[in-house]
């Protein structure tokens, strides 16, 4: 069973590499070759030693796992939106199909239409919709039949080293188009009343609204519903930080842990309350009776957090376990493993783009393999005690490699923090919550007092994860390691966590030294590497020397708390090893320049702050040494690399010549910090949002050493700015425009975009190509090896520009 649920994780897996999908000619001769094996296997397997046997059977459960993704995947892009229909009006009649999630004044939640208009005219349907209604959002209930007016896109996430990829979020989930609910008069109303068409997700959305109404404004109330049915929408980013540098995130999502604890109460419970009627006993065992209970306890839990990867893989275990005992036959736990993960992905194959499933799935072999030979004997509490200590220690050293491949940071501490907190949630406050949530229908007076017991229960294991996070050592953070040092690390911690009689366990640690202290390269003296991260319609750009690292604006913030700062550039950071941001510039105070900023310092210590708007940085409570104004004329040199400010040439109002800007005025666009770097014959010249007046004035003052090999384009290529007499001056060989994906100020212009051409530039933007690298200064580079990220990590659910 190993072999063939690892054969088949294998081939699922190589086909989520592919940037497109097999031909139609392909897949054909991978079921002759499917086939073939089988008739091998089947026919031939006596004749076979049990070694070709095996090698056999592998390749077959590969081939069939890579045909199987194959199908999936060509079934769910088969639902892509036509791309016509992007950015245009359209009505939809459909039934929402999850729970509502409200934040702020927006409303978001999916929706599976069944009918979509276009000026009256029908048009293809795409798959489940993914909605956000802004203004004033009506009430909304799942398996409500609507009719609704929306404006659609295509799914389009950033595309960054170390990022998180929205695009493979969405397609696991089947969303294939994305968009927002516009406002007209008539058409948004509700059709019908909720059905009975999602059943789970409506008992779930009313358990929310009696949690919500019983537990209040508790501070950490999102903690109980996450426990009671897997909600975690109300657990804000403060509290997510304490989670994940404890490493203790696992304890909000229903797991396997929780579905076993779940499980097993059931089982003993109804196994011994079965023991005391005779008639009872002698009609059916009470162990199978116990069995049942546990098995339809557990389905019950996993329907409630919405059957997630982790709680997939519990049921499976848990359900194998519980038939064995029905059936009275005996099962191994790595045979269990191997069937949860086989079911698994052939009922989702699109499960591995989660990271749950690899943390989930790795967790729980790390056990098995390092507690192999360990579970016999004493059950005493000290040894009890040492086990458990144990079984924390092999999680957080064997999950190591995987979460620094993943999110480039682990946690120090998960080990004492685990010790007491998964006891605690386990044995007290799930209880309370489960036990709470159930009687809050039943006995509402008991329910209440129960959820309060439970609220309690986490007050006190929240004060401890508060004092162990505080501690700055509590999250190891690096680069992203190369791939040969995640095999040998691998094979490293194979032998470290090897069972007892194998000899120098602890030579294994050697070979797990590489992944600790890989780095992204290094950079040469007078050289530097520039990175235009895609941030959207904002802009963010990463200057690295050999010793010293510069950002060049944050992004913007949106009004769900989301922002730019943490989510993108703090995880590209991490990925090239850098700990330290020596200077941020904050070109201006726009959001999408200013708006990542605080999130941004409160992850990575940053030394010095220039910026246009220094007033602005101190209602951000950013903490750092300096925080000064950028003034032309301000020059340093960084490892035989030159920076000079350009602009603006005075703190007050723009300077004579410059005008005001088109919108602000007082310290607007044209007040933005403009920034030249300089790296040996290359250069890059990072403009804000200077308009016509800013670019006139540097024109003016500096005419053709303005000069510069990279231009990221003023404005994001609006209109008001890259006059003809500004290009002609930097005269770039690369234009960067940083824009979002169909955003709705159009940038760039088309005629700013001819300038550029008829001057013989190449150009890339960010919402086409993703983040977008470059070196600088090298000695032997005569062109620019230019790597654009979108095309580089290219996959095939992935939203690729045409050519």
């Amino acid at each position: 069973m190993g072999v063939v649920a690892l054969g088949f994780l294998i081939g699922v897996v190589v086909l989520q590499q592919l940037p497109s999908l097999p031909s139609l000619w392909f897949s054909l001769l991978l079921v002759l070759i499917t086939v073939l094996l089988l008739v091998l296997v089947v026919v031939l397997a006596t004749r076979f030693h049990p070694r070709w046997r095996v090698l056999l059977s592998f390749l077959l459960s590969a081939t069939a796992g890579f045909f199987w993704a194959s199908i999936v995947a060509v079934m769910l892009l088969a639902d892509g939106l036509d791309p016509v229909l992007e950015g245009q009006d359209v009505v939809v009649e459909g039934v929402v199909a999850s729970l509502p999630e409200t934040q702020n004044r927006r409303m978001r939640f999916e929706f599976m239409p069944d009918s979509l208009r276009r000026d009256g005219e029908i048009q293809s349907l795409p798959g489940k919709l993914l909605l956000s209604w802004y203004q004033q959002p009506p009430e909304m209930n799942v398996g409500e039949r609507w009719r609704l007016q929306v404006r659609l896109k295509r799914p389009h996430g950033f595309m960054n080293p170390g990022g998180f990829d929205y695009e493979a979020f969405l397609f696991r989930k089947g969303i294939r188009a994305k968009g927002y609910v516009r406002k007209a008069h008539g058409v948004n109303q509700r059709l019908a009343k909720a059905s009975v068409s999602y059943p789970v997700d409506q008992v779930r959305q009313n358990l929310r609204e009696k949690l919500d109404k019983t537990l209040g404004d508790h501070e950490l109330k999102g903690i109980v519903m996450a426990l009671a049915i897997g909600d975690r929408q109300q657990i804000n980013r403060s509290q997510w930080e304490v989670l994940t540098r404890t490493g203790t995130s696992h304890l909000v999502a229903i797991s396997g842990l929780h579905i076993g604890l779940v499980a097993g109460f059931a089982f003993f419970a109804v196994r011994r309350l079965w023991r005391l009627s005779a008639k009872a006993v002698l009609f059916w065992p009470a162990a199978k009776a116990g069995a049942l209970a546990g098995l339809v306890a557990a389905a019950g839990y996993a329907m409630l957090a919405g059957f997630s990867v982790p709680t997939q893989r519990a049921l499976v275990m848990v359900a194998v376990v519980m038939l064995a005992v029905m059936l009275q036959r005996r099962t191994q736990a790595s045979s269990l493993l191997s069937l949860a993960l086989l079911l698994v992905l052939m009922i989702d194959p699109m499960a591995v783009l989660a990271p749950g499933f690899w943390l989930s799935f790795s967790a729980v072999a790390i056990i098995l393999y390092g507690m192999a030979g360990r579970l016999g004997g004493d059950i005493g509490w000290r040894k009890w005690w040492w086990r458990w200590g144990r079984v924390q220690w092999l999680v957080t050293i064997g999950l190591f490699p995987i979460l620094i491949l993943l999110f480039q940071k682990a946690s120090v501490i998960s080990p004492l923090a685990n010790l007491v907190a998964v006891p605690w949630v386990s044995l007290v406050t799930v209880p309370l919550t489960l036990l709470g949530t159930v009687f809050l229908s039943l006995v509402p007076f008991v329910g209440e007092s129960l959820l309060e017991l439970a609220l309690w229960s986490t007050d006190i294991l929240w004060w401890l994860l508060q004092v162990l996070s505080s501690w700055s050592l509590a999250q190891w953070m690096q680069a992203m390691p190369s791939n040969w040092a995640l095999a040998g690390a691998a094979l490293g911690l194979a032998w470290l966590l090897a069972p007892r009689g194998i000899p120098n366990r602890w030579l294994g640690a050697v070979w797990v030294l590489p992944v600790v202290f890989s780095g992204s390269g290094a950079i040469a003296d007078g050289e530097v590497r520039f990175a235009l991260l895609d941030v959207g319609q904002g802009l963010a750009a990463v200057v690295r020397t050999q010793n010293h690292v510069l950002v060049f604006d944050t992004g913007p913030r949106y009004s769900s708390g989301f922002n730019t700062g943490g989510a993108v550039i703090a995880p590209y950071l991490r990925a090239k090893g850098v700990g330290r941001i020596d200077t941020l510039v904050i070109s201006h105070g726009d959001n999408d320049h200013i708006g990542g900023a605080s999130d941004l310092a409160s992850q990575i210590p940053v030394e010095r702050i220039l910026s246009s708007v220094p007033e602005r940085l101190d209602s951000l409570k950013i903490e750092t040494l300096e925080v000064t104004n950028c003034l032309a004329g301000d020059q340093w040199q960084w490892d035989g690399v030159q920076f000079e400010v350009l602009n603006p040439s005075s703190v007050g109002d723009a300077a004579p010549g410059m005008g005001k800007s088109s919108k602000k005025g007082r310290k607007g666009n044209n007040h933005s910090c403009v920034l030249r770097v300089q790296a040996g014959d290359d250069s890059v010249l990072l403009t804000g949002d200077i308009e016509r007046g800013a670019e006139r004035n540097l024109v003016n003052l500096f005419g053709g050493k303005l000069a510069s090999s990279i231009l990221v384009v003023p404005h994001h290529g609006s209109k008001t700015s890259s006059t003809a007499a500004f290009i002609d001056a930097v005269s770039p060989q690369i234009a960067l425009f940083p824009v979002g994906y169909r955003n709705r100020y159009g940038f760039p212009k088309a005629p700013v975009v001819k300038r550029y051409k008829v001057r013989n530039a190449q150009l890339f933007d960010s919402a086409s190509h993703g983040a977008i690298e470059m070196q600088l200064g090298g000695k032997n580079n005569a062109e620019f090896i230019i790597q654009t990220w979108r095309q580089k990590s290219a996959r095939y659910w992935h939203n690729l520009p045409p050519g």
